[in-house]
């Protein structure tokens, strides 16, 4: 009954071309083999492509598991193929240089569009070449590609930066959103909505023209975060959206599932059984955290700092908001474009509804703050983290507030490699000692847009001196880092640390071009490369 409900939740157009996810087309095996820690991360077995078509594959399980003697990892071994990383076999040549290093990592991490999948894959095809993260993350993921992005422009690869924007569109065009990734079991969430940034971004190297090109989806990537608006009664919340009392519509992060995550399938269920919550709220908070990137932290956690106290969805996110408040002021500038000045005063207006509601119910003058805030409780949630700054890099904080929120970031979140994700330690990856780079840059250009230039600095040199040292001692560049002490390697979550990495890639191109300080100096105009021969989503 709940994926029924998942699919109820869909878009008529996807309803009929949704596909099966890893659990439905192995029901049975699958729990056997994600609960049996057959492979040790969970992602593999959800990855993997079956030898023969499903339906046989699973007649075969259903025949041989009830003899006596059965082998269920030698099952597995014969029946799927185990995917691989394209960096598990690439070797980094560090005599060669950063930039060198970077501007190989553009081949090793591409993509080409892909051809109809194998019967069983959980591949979702794109019609477009694209870059994947790196390591276990094998396919395109949302939120991570605005920074990828990032150094594409800066490499001179603006055509493939349009590339993944026709993905992107061919996505939302087929599901009505963009997914957390390119996988059948990320269909029920999408990320934090950086589509809106990203056509901005390729207009500033190509023209006022790309808005037009993907208005009617940056449209529909509205309508998704927005849906229900018009019959939501104050107080109430309804998949991404929240009405609160006085009537201000904002938005929380959602997954439309309530099940364990299937990438992770046994770290839920096991999770689900230290949590006070019924399974479902407990799975649906999870997955919510999964939606936001922010996979785990203390920021979604109840006072105890657990995971089984997880709440994402009892939270309006800042972030989220941002993004959306962004995304409204793009879709006013295409429909200006478009001669149609009634629209796009319509998102004018929104954008400065939301911009009022969060600066009412988000920023907090006691501790110079923005921060989420809890509309079950009614009161903004005491936790300070580093999504406070994307009201300084989207454009919502006064002078005054950018000023206090330097400050705190000096005080509690400035560390010898960059910032803190959040200052409290819980061993979960999105805490302390660790830092990520699109916070990172977030902050940076966050603080240089509101002229707080030299923290903007001293975070630059220090984040890019982070990431060339572990370079140099490893040819490697990784997801994440330990900010705190800069000789450790980063730890938590539920994987090993990944290298790759499309992200800090992204945004370390992007320091390195204005001297790892964050600095003046303007980037190269991209070039514009030839466009594959694919057609047009």
């Amino acid at each position: 009954m709940r994926q029924l409900f998942f699919l109820l939740l869909l878009p008529l157009s996807a309803v009929a071309q949704a596909p099966r996810t890893p659990r439905q087309l192995y029901p049975g095996l699958f729990e056997a083999v994600q609960l049996g820690r057959v492979y040790a991360d969970g992602k593999t077995f959800v990855d993997a492509l079956p030898t023969a078509p499903p339906d046989s594959v699973l007649a075969r399980y259903r025949r041989e598991s009830a003899r006596p003697g059965f082998d269920l990892k030698a099952f597995a071994a014969r029946n799927f193929l185990a995917p691989t990383a394209s960096t598990d076999l690439y070797r980094s040549d560090i005599k060669a240089g950063l930039r060198a290093h970077l501007d190989t990592l553009w081949t090793v991490l591409r993509r080409q569009p892909d051809a109809r999948p194998a019967p069983g894959s959980s591949l979702l095809p794109l019609p477009r070449p694209y870059l994947v993260p790196g390591g276990r993350f094998r396919e395109v993921y949302y939120w991570d590609s605005y920074f990828t992005m990032l150094g594409l422009v800066e490499a001179r690869r603006a055509g493939l930066v349009r590339d993944m924007l026709d993905n992107f569109a061919f996505l939302i065009k087929q599901y009505g959103h963009i997914p957390n990734g390119n996988r059948t079991y990320y269909l029920s969430r999408s990320q934090p909505p950086f589509f809106g940034r990203m056509v901005e971004l390729l207009a500033s190297v190509q023209g006022d023209s790309v808005r037009g090109r993907y208005q009617n989806a940056l449209r529909r990537e509205y309508d998704y975060w927005m849906n229900g608006s018009a019959s939501l009664r104050p107080g109430a919340a309804a998949g991404p959206l929240v009405r609160l009392p006085d009537g201000t519509l904002l938005n929380r992060y959602w997954d439309a599932a309530d099940t364990p995550r299937e990438e992770s399938y046994a770290e839920d269920v096991a999770a689900a059984r230290l949590s006070r919550q019924a399974p479902a709220a407990f799975y649906r908070n999870v997955r919510a955290a999964a939606a936001s990137g922010w996979d785990f932290s203390s920021r979604w956690f109840g006072a105890d700092n657990k995971l089984g106290s997880i709440h994402t969805t009892d939270l309006v996110a800042v972030d989220l908001n941002c993004l959306l408040f962004s995304l409204e002021q793009t879709l006013a500038r295409g429909y200006e474009q478009q001669r149609q000045p009634a629209l796009a005063q319509a998102f004018r207006q929104k954008a400065a509804t939301r911009r009022a509601a969060l600066q009412r119910y988000c920023w907090d003058a006691a501790t110079g703050w923005f921060l989420d805030y809890d509309w079950t409780r009614r009161q903004r949630v005491a936790r300070p983290t580093l999504a406070g700054v994307y009201p300084l890099a989207l454009g919502l904080a006064t002078k005054e507030q950018a000023s206090r929120v330097a400050a705190g970031l000096r005080r509690d979140f400035l560390r010898p490699g960059g910032l803190l994700t959040t200052p409290v330690r819980t061993g979960q990856q999105w805490d302390a000692p660790n830092g990520w780079a699109p916070l990172q840059w977030l902050a940076i250009s966050g603080l240089r847009r509101c002229q707080q230039s030299a923290l903007a600095d001293t975070v630059a040199r220090r984040w890019t001196a982070l990431n060339a040292r572990v370079f140099n001692q490893t040819g490697k560049l990784l997801e994440k880092y330990d900010v705190v002490n800069v000789n450790a390697v980063a730890g938590g979550g539920e994987y090993p640390l990944q290298d790759g990495f499309g992200w800090t890639n992204g945004v370390l191109l992007w320091l390195l071009n204005r001297g790892g300080a964050g600095g003046s100096a303007a980037p190269k105009s991209p070039l514009v490369e030839p466009r594959s021969n694919a057609p047009s989503p």
